[in-house]
């Protein structure tokens, strides 16, 4: 199971939310270029980079900071939030970004999503299915969609999707553990599909939980920036996974 730490950036620094309320905005870092390396340095590969201001603004605004900390490490970066058009996809894809994540437009405007899908390759492409009660929540999370969770999956994977990654709000930066039930029925029910579980991981436990049920990868934000988790205990987790 690969680890993927998360960096969710507001005004060019390193925060974290509770349940995506920007209201709950705490700044953990000024320079996320230094978290990253600090990331690189403990053998971790992988990157999920959010653009906080981007979502509100429904456009890329921080592919600055994506392309400086895909110019000075080896990180392989999914890269989201407030992606809304082929521009936006054109200028993550050139600021380094491995995979993009869209999560409001693949409901909103699934032609938009789709054609993203045929004309970048579904390994480019991640569905970002965030849950509340087991309805696609949007915008942020600010709104709740009418899709069922499960269904709104398996229709994009029959288009192509392979990754996804879905955060259940109600256990996002909560630190209160992930949705292992729901990402069981998900695995259960789109079957081949790699979940990326995201959202209240808490104590390094959780991790070889989550990596038996079968989940492709986790992301993991809070735990790490409050010393739930260490870096070092995530080093021995990546190496002893490879050995």
């Amino acid at each position: 199971m690969r680890i993927i730490p998360a960096i969710d950036i507001i005004d060019g620094k390193c925060v974290r939310l509770s349940k995506g309320d920007y209201n709950t905005k705490i700044i953990y870092n000024e320079n996320p270029i230094e978290v990253a390396k600090s990331f690189e340095a403990h053998g971790i590969e992988y990157l999920h980079l959010v653009d906080l201001d981007g979502a509100k603004s429904s456009k890329i605004v921080n592919h600055k900071i994506l392309e400086q900390i895909a110019s000075q490490t080896k990180l392989k970066i999914d890269f989201g939030g407030g992606l809304k058009s082929d521009n936006d996809l054109r200028i993550a894809f050139e600021s380094g970004a491995t995979q993009i994540t869209g999560g409001s437009i693949a409901v909103k405007n699934r032609d938009i999503f789709e054609e993203w899908i045929v004309k970048f390759g579904a390994d480019k492409i991640i569905l970002g299915a965030d849950a509340n009660n087991e309805k696609v929540a949007v915008s942020g999370w600010l709104e709740d969609s009418d899709e069922d969770l499960v269904p709104f999956i398996q229709e994009y994977q029959s288009k192509g999707i392979q990754y996804v990654i879905c955060t259940d709000i109600a256990k996002d930066g909560m630190l209160e553990g992930p949705s292992f039930d729901l990402y069981a029925k998900i695995l259960a029910e789109a079957k081949g599909i790699k979940l990326i579980a995201s959202g209240g991981i808490s104590t390094f436990d959780e991790l070889p939980k989550l990596a038996e049920l079968g989940c492709e990868g986790t992301i993991i934000g809070k735990a790490i920036y409050e010393a739930r988790i260490s870096l070092k205990q995530l080093e021995n987790y990546i190496l002893s996974s490879k050995s």
